[in-house]
């Protein structure tokens, strides 16, 4: 009787064994809930550093495109002002820095006066008077011009006398282009009024002159109408 009586109480302990086991069991589910805890800190530390990576590298690129810019810009700048000094090297080196047009009022103004003189003889005749013009108007032309006016008038003089026109012709307004050493450049623009049976009629004519200094005067060399 005494062994079953001690045996009882054996059997009765272990219902708090396995109570005691069952009760751990949470407190070991807790401590993998905090592992799991635990796992998301570097996973997450690795998400805020890819975002820092990823915004270093924007603005990385950005300072990068700002240089390539400024340094674009440099060359530009660069470029523009040897192209600039280039220019103020020819303008000085070449024969245009030589223009004593933009110098010499004098001779500018002789060149002008002699021209004006010269084309008014040229295009100003009356009916019986063709023969004094042609003489006229040789002593102030030279070269191709001389051939081309001798040419023309040879071609109209018949009919000036039979249509008995009067030509008066004036220059207006002359500017000397170029003056070089012996050789003139002019815009000359002009207005000529021709007379036939008491009718007159108003043109106006713009020519380019090339002059050349002869025998101490300037005389006719080219014409061209525009």
């Amino acid at each position: 009787m005494e062994d079953d009586s001690q045996a009882k109480p054996h059997l009765e302990t272990q219902p708090e064994s396995l109570s005691a086991t069952d009760t751990e069991r949470p407190a070991s589910d807790t401590a993998a809930g905090g592992l799991d805890d635990q796992d998301d800190g570097p996973e997450a530390t690795d998400a805020a550093s890819k975002a820092a990576g990823a915004a270093s590298g924007r603005t990385s690129r950005a300072v990068g495109w700002r240089r390539i810019a400024l340094v674009a810009l440099a060359v530009v700048l660069l470029a523009a002002g040897v192209a600039f000094l280039y220019e103020a090297h020819q303008t000085r080196s070449t024969p245009s820095a030589e223009n004593h047009a933009l110098t010499d009022t004098e001779a500018t103004n002789r060149v002008a006066g002699d021209v004006d003189n010269a084309l008014a003889r040229m295009f100003s005749y009356t009916p019986n008077g063709t023969d004094a013009t042609e003489k006229s108007a040789r002593s102030v032309l030279t070269g191709r011009a001389a051939r081309q006016y001798g040419e023309l008038f040879d071609r109209v003089r018949s009919d000036l006398a039979e249509q008995k026109v009067s030509l008066t012709t004036v220059a207006v307004r002359t500017g000397v282009v170029e003056l070089h050493d012996g050789t003139a450049k002019l815009l000359v623009f002009l207005d000529q009024t021709s007379r036939r049976d008491a009718k007159e009629t108003y043109a106006a004519a713009q020519l380019s002159v090339t002059a050349r200094f002869e025998n101490d005067r300037w005389r006719i060399a080219d014409i061209q109408t525009r």
